[in-house]
């Protein structure tokens, strides 16, 4: 359970219900009963979480995307990946650490692991920069996909960021054309990628390594172009709460408006409420979902593998247009002379 200072409001119903449900059960234990009132409280609990989460709005969706408990790449490098040896360093700046890389197993399979990193608390998050990289952290993701494509391995990344680093000093350095060059080369790498978005996917951060032959989302994961709270301050000059929820919902950035659209491929399931409540749950069934993909993408030969990759992308926003018809007693021919 998560500490009172992390629950989100539309969490606070659940917590409390929980928090009475221990107490009874704490009575009932000491007593020797296990009650049918018991029973019937767990059912009702499990049904309320059912109803929470199906049910949330887009803005919702943010947040528990952005939730503090919730798992991220180290966490899930050790739930789920063996073997683990970190690659530092970009050979030109520096060792940015929002973007972790390095050789692991997973199952039988020897992969390239890349993913952000937001840290856990205050000191980490000023070193990963809450998840936001510079222009070394896409360098490096570059390298080491290089590398891994001269050993034919396959390339796994983790997405969770709101957006790259905005400061003037990553655009000095030229941080939209390592993004925009990540694309390019991500594209026609000639190895397996498989990408998995697993809390934020905001703008160009999130597609620098976002490129791959199975794109997939976290359940309660989204995936934009802006952040709500940057659409907001764009659209209305004010970034608040009504703005905020409407722009979250205008952005269509949820994993169902995205399936929906065929920007992403799949949509991996969480466990009972999210991921923040049972992240082992949901190690367990990333690492379920990774070796699926992984066994698709390895067994295709890489030249089709390109293509397919290629076409994916070269589909999104692509729309058909039929004859126009014009509307009923409408002139659609000048009058002769």
């Amino acid at each position: 359970m998560a500490s009172p200072n992390l629950v989100l409001p539309f969490e606070e119903e659940i917590y409390a219900m929980e928090k009475l449900l221990a107490q009874l059960e704490g009575k009932a234990s000491d007593a020797g009963d296990s009650s049918d009132e018991i029973r019937r409280m767990r059912r009702e609990l499990t049904a309320l979480i059912r109803k929470v989460y199906n049910n949330l709005s887009a803005w919702e969706t943010v947040l528990v995307s952005r939730h503090p408990s919730r798992p991220q790449t180290l966490d899930y490098i050790e739930m789920i990946f063996d073997e683990f040896v970190e690659l530092h360093g970009d050979r030109a700046i520096g060792d940015d650490r929002a973007i972790r890389s390095g050789f692991a197993r997973l199952g039988d399979f020897r992969v390239l692991l890349i993913g952000h990193q937001k840290g856990h608390n205050l000191k980490e998050r000023t070193q990963c920069l809450y998840g936001c990289a510079h222009p070394e952290g896409y360098r490096k993701a570059l390298m080491k996909m290089r590398l891994a494509a001269k050993f034919r391995l396959p390339i796994i990344c983790l997405i969770d960021t709101p957006g790259a680093y905005p400061g003037i000093g990553a655009e000095e350095r030229g941080q939209a054309q390592l993004i925009a060059t990540n694309l390019v080369e991500m594209s026609r790498l000639p190895t397996p990628i498989v990408c998995v978005v697993i809390g934020e996917g905001g703008s160009g951060g999130a597609l620098g390594i976002g490129i791959g032959d199975r794109v997939s989302m976290l359940e309660h994961a989204y995936y934009s172009v802006i952040s709500p709270e940057g659409c907001a301050g764009i659209l209305w000059k004010e970034a608040n709460d009504q703005t905020k929820r409407l722009a979250a919902e205008a952005l269509r950035l949820t994993a169902r408006d995205l399936f929906k659209l065929r920007v992403i491929d799949d949509i991996i399931p969480e466990p009972l409420g999210a991921a923040h409540r049972d992240p082992k749950e949901m190690g367990k069934t990333l690492q379920k979902y990774l070796l699926r993909y992984l066994r698709e993408v390895t067994q295709t030969p890489v030249e089709e593998l390109l293509e397919q990759r290629y076409q994916k992308f070269r589909r999104m926003g692509v729309f058909e247009e039929g004859p126009l018809e014009a509307p009923a007693g409408a002139v659609t021919a000048a009058p002769s002379a």
